[in-house]
């Protein structure tokens, strides 16, 4: 069964950008995620908000600026090749 949305912090996490779910969720907590969705961008302000495919997120993290766009959910954390599948790269810098 595929699974069309995921909460912010668990895909950020399976996305392996942060090394914990709790990581994930803080981040996202302070707001420092923003999220575009069918031309709306709005601000991340909730670990619980629900991320689907085809949303853009725009977030700085390790002084780089990182933009991706979500292709898929995940069904766990896995390996790096796996987690890269997760999610294509607009910008990198």
């Amino acid at each position: 069964m595929a699974v069309d949305a995921c909460r912010a912090d668990v895909w950020l996490w399976r996305a392996r950008f942060f090394k914990t779910r709790s990581m994930a969720a803080k981040f996202v907590d302070q707001g420092r995620i923003r999220m575009t969705r069918g031309g709306q961008e709005t601000r991340l302000d909730k670990a619980s908000r629900a991320l689907k495919a085809g949303d853009q997120l725009v977030f700085a993290l390790g002084g780089r600026l990182i933009a991706v766009r979500v292709e898929a959910m995940g069904e766990r954390r896995g390996p790096a090749t796996e987690a890269r599948e997760l999610y294509s790269t607009l910008l990198e810098g």
